[in-house]
């Protein structure tokens, strides 16, 4: 029988994983709404999003880091206690600059999943943790389809974008109270943070993200948009090159020249992509007024969230296990081609069908499929290609290589719908074509992805790992942990 301990900390992991995922999504369906109050370019107003998924990047290692050294409750009350002042902060300001570091602020948020999973590790027993952590990464779609859902709501009848932040600061509150329940466990682990490594990676990704974001108004053959980019190639080999010789770096470089770490990894950024665009690209088109373009639905962010993204987010309580059960029955890799080619199906459909609500639906349903098959498959591509050891490092890498590719895919939307504007429109809108070449990349880049999985990829796991090893990598490496110590030696001494 479960003791009141496992219980509240199943309850509690439940929860702040579920809040992680709706601070996600709150603002994906008002980038529009804001960018309108706060008088500025679509292109600025992008960075709401842009920004919680590039600090999220740096911030996801560093505190999984942070909860090993000091503990797991006192990270995971920190954690929330920034989420609460960037909520407080956004939900107060009419300023971008302070809105955005409010948003850097809920970024932090991102952390607090590996931090729950280790909460249940530590608390419940071997038994009852496979379970326990699937009803956990659950949460993770229910919360993003909670908050689309929300969003539509609060903002039904034009409502102010401010509320969900103020929501988001009464969520936060309910989060620190449930944390402060949990037990208090001594430190896993000893030594030092890597702020050197962490502060090059988050200053080489914003400048290359930036002149994603900025290319059309700079110029894409702009000093600066070129200039950026040296400058980003120039840190992330300086950040490289640090990482080899500090002791305990936030990234180890076999995670970056391993190739089936590698694949994994731009399989991973694909996936964050995919996501992205298929929420940017719908919750635009759906609203764009037809009696001024001739297409779209002219939908308000109600429709746009409950209608059109719901559906295929929601779904994820169902299609998110179904993916663990293909990942059993065909493996990882095939179970990532699959992904990969229901992507291109998806993105597909959309280049050529997107005038009637039902196509839009069934599109956006089955990319979000895709890369929920491709999460369920990831931990255990991983797992089957790093000792136990290596578990949670490769993982964090993982988790950096999903987040680029969300903010990747926001800048590449928001790239091509502030370009080709019809002419005379009262606002800026994008042509018809904008979005079909959104939809075609989507597809190519789906089956790009397919190809290289299904080539260059290894199809079998390593023969030195048992069972029983497995197992225990399943459960430990899909949440970015490592192997309990005591359970290495036990195998080892087994195998001898």
């Amino acid at each position: 029988m479960p003791n009141q301990s496992s219980r509240m900390a199943l309850a509690v992991s439940c929860y702040v994983v579920l809040l992680v995922s709706a601070l996600q999504t709150l603002v994906v369906p008002v980038v529009a709404n804001i960018q309108a109050d706060l008088g500025v370019s679509a292109t600025s107003a992008s960075w709401v999003v842009t920004a919680n998924l590039l600090a999220a990047a740096v911030l996801t290692p560093m505190l999984g880091r942070l909860g090993d050294l000091y503990g797991r409750r006192p990270v995971m009350l920190g954690v929330l206690v920034i989420v609460l002042a960037g909520s407080v902060l956004a939900a107060t300001t009419s300023s971008l600059a302070l809105l955005l570091v409010g948003r850097v602020a809920q970024a932090a948020s991102f952390g607090l999943f590996p931090l729950s999973i280790g909460v249940l590790r530590e608390e419940l027993t071997p038994q009852r943790l496979t379970g326990a952590m699937a009803t956990v990464s659950g949460m993770l779609a229910v919360g993003a389809g909670l908050g689309l859902t929300v969003t539509g709501l609060l903002m039904r009848a034009g409502g102010d974008y401010h509320q969900l932040f103020w929501l988001a600061t009464v969520l936060t509150v309910i989060g620190i109270a449930g944390v402060w329940m949990l037990p208090r466990r001594a430190a896993v682990a000893t030594g030092r943070l890597d702020w050197i490594g962490a502060g090059l990676l988050g200053l080489g990704l914003v400048l290359l993200l930036l002149p994603l974001e900025e290319g059309n108004s700079w110029g894409w053959a702009s000093a600066k948009v070129i200039g950026s980019l040296i400058a980003a190639v120039v840190v992330l080999v300086v950040f490289i090159l640090a990482e080899r010789r500090i002791s305990q770096p936030l990234v180890t470089m076999r995670m970056l020249t391993h190739r089936p770490l590698v694949i994994a990894n731009a399989a991973g950024l694909f996936l964050g992509f995919s996501m992205f665009a298929i929420f940017l690209a719908v919750s635009y088109l759906v609203q764009t007024p037809p009696a001024i373009t001739g297409y779209g639905f002219g939908s308000t962010v109600l429709a746009a969230s409950v209608v059109y993204l719901l559906p295929g987010t929601a779904a994820g309580v169902f299609t998110a296990p179904l993916g663990g059960r293909l990942v059993g029955r065909f493996g990882p890799k095939n179970t990532l081609v699959i992904a990969a080619l229901l992507a291109f199906a998806g993105f597909g459909m959309l280049v050529a069908l997107h005038s009637a609500t039902w196509q839009i639906i069934v599109s956006a349903f089955v990319v979000n499929t895709a890369v929920m098959f491709g999460y369920a498959a990831l931990p255990a591509l991983l797992i089957a290609h790093v000792s136990p050891a290596e578990t949670g490092i490769a993982n964090s890498v993982n988790s950096i290589a999903r987040s680029i590719g969300m903010s990747l895919g926001t800048a590449f939307v928001v790239t091509m719908l502030t370009r080709n504007l019809i002419p005379g429109a009262p606002v800026a809108l994008p042509h018809e074509s904008q979005y079909t070449a959104v939809f075609a990349v989507g597809a190519v880049l789906g089956l790009l992805a397919a190809a290289l999985v299904a080539l260059a990829l290894p199809g079998s796991r390593p023969s030195h790992l048992s069972v029983r090893e497995v197992e225990e990598e399943e459960v430990f490496g899909a949440a970015g942990l490592e192997v309990p110590a005591d359970l290495v030696a036990k195998e080892n001494a087994a195998r001898v």
